[in-house]
């Protein structure tokens, strides 16, 4: 009983922290390249990628991403939104390798960084998405200096992600995702 009356007055505070431990985001910093990770579906990251090049913390923004939609590879449709937005195109170079996991992703992103000799790079990602990719990244790459910002994400809402629908079930994803990590699954 006490449990429950706890929980019920501390609610928001427990919530809030049992999606806090998904989040690792910085302050940008100069990097050598923007590094902008697929599965945003509505635009955040690459506008997130876009503002950071305009602002002068890389000169360009490497969009990757999981395959094809449609026909058209995430990197290439993620490009057109933004310069649809009034991005120039010149900001991003596309990178269609076909990965299924955040950790194909950046095994292949970090072999061209390491062919084009990036040695800082931004991360951009979904704040949910945060922690795990920048530990995905530094155990692949620990020879490269990574920092995350996080794009908007409007289900995560601020970390307030028990308020929406598509906030607990992207909670739920990713905290399954970070277990799967830790396992090495």
């Amino acid at each position: 009983m006490l449990s429950a009356v706890l929980f019920l007055v501390f609610s928001d505070r427990i919530l809030w922290a049992a999606g806090s431990w998904l989040v690792l985001s910085e302050t940008p910093q100069k990097a050598d390249i923007i590094e902008v990770l697929g599965g945003d579906y509505e635009g955040n990251r690459i506008s997130k990628a876009c503002e950071l090049v305009r602002s002068g913390f890389a000169p360009k923004a490497l969009i990757s991403g999981g395959g094809k939609f449609y026909g058209f590879h995430e990197s290439r449709v993620a490009i057109d939104f933004a310069v649809a937005q009034g991005c120039p195109a010149d900001y991003f170079i596309p990178w269609t390798y076909p990965a299924k996991a955040t950790t194909d992703e950046l095994d292949s992103v970090v072999a061209e960084f390491r062919r084009r000799g990036i040695h800082k790079v931004l991360l951009v990602t979904s704040p949910s998405h945060t922690a795990r990719a920048t530990r995905v990244f530094r155990r692949i790459a620990p020879d490269l200096e990574v920092h995350t910002v996080a794009a908007a994400d409007p289900y995560w809402n601020h970390g307030y992600w028990w308020k929406s629908r598509e906030g607990r079930k992207m909670w739920l994803l990713e905290t399954l995702k970070t277990f799967a990590d830790f396992l090495r699954l």
